[in-house]
């Protein structure tokens, strides 16, 4: 089955280019497209996306609260992926703390696009770039530092989220600790638990608020 994907931009040749981009794929299929973040609760629940590729500004309503709406009304909800024009806008910050689960330049170059939606729907979240590592760390609070010391992650556990910070995927993680993928799965799904956090994406967020990595 095709990866399927909701464009939600107020520009019209920003969603027609993703969508040249995107329906050039095999694998991938675009299922409807919004001009507002207001439209997007009624399309997901009728087209189900895989993925909504969502524009953080907009008029109406802004990519932040667009994603806070679908992940607190639609049950198993799409992967969120911001996509902007400034990769150090806190609006894009604010959109990955609010739920988002990747991060895309509206510049980057089609195979970075096509690559961004593949991993967001396998749930492998992007590498955040530095500016916005920056941003989380700037973030930081005693409470996000206290909140990682109750999770009381086991050495292999911290191991797991520094490179999960670093944006490597399973595979690469098992690879760099010399285990099996379903072993950091299992790793992986641990850190979740223990921080509270609903996807790989919040649990970096939380990495770098408290402290836990740096941004450089």
């Amino acid at each position: 089955m095709p990866v399927t994907v909701l464009l939600v931009d107020d520009e019209p040749l920003v969603r027609a280019g993703l969508r040249a981009v995107l329906e050039a794929q095999p694998d991938i299929e675009v299922v409807g497209e919004a001009a507002d973040g207001a439209a997007v609760v009624p399309l997901v629940r009728r087209l189900r996306p895989d993925v909504v590729a969502m524009d953080v500004r907009m008029p109406l309503m802004d990519g932040i609260e667009a994603t806070r709406v679908v992940l607190r009304t639609i049950d198993s909800p799409p992967k969120i992926l911001v996509v902007t024009t400034f990769e150090n806008d806190e609006y894009v910050y604010e959109a990955l703390r609010a739920g988002a689960d990747g991060f895309l330049l509206k510049r980057a170059r089609p195979t970075e696009i096509v690559n961004a939606v593949r991993l967001v729907a396998e749930g492998e979240s992007l590498l955040f770039p530095a500016a916005v590592r920056a941003l989380a760390a700037e973030y930081g609070s005693n409470k996000a530092r206290a909140a990682l010391d109750r999770a009381a992650l086991t050495e292999r556990e911290e191991a797991v989220l520094r490179l999960m910070a670093r944006g490597l995927s399973n595979a690469e993680i098992a690879g760099k600790l010399v285990v099996g993928s379903e072993t950091v799965k299992t790793h992986v799904s641990a850190v979740l638990a223990k921080l509270g956090a609903r996807d790989r994406t919040q649990a970096v967020i939380a990495a770098y608020e408290s402290g836990f990595v740096s941004p450089s």
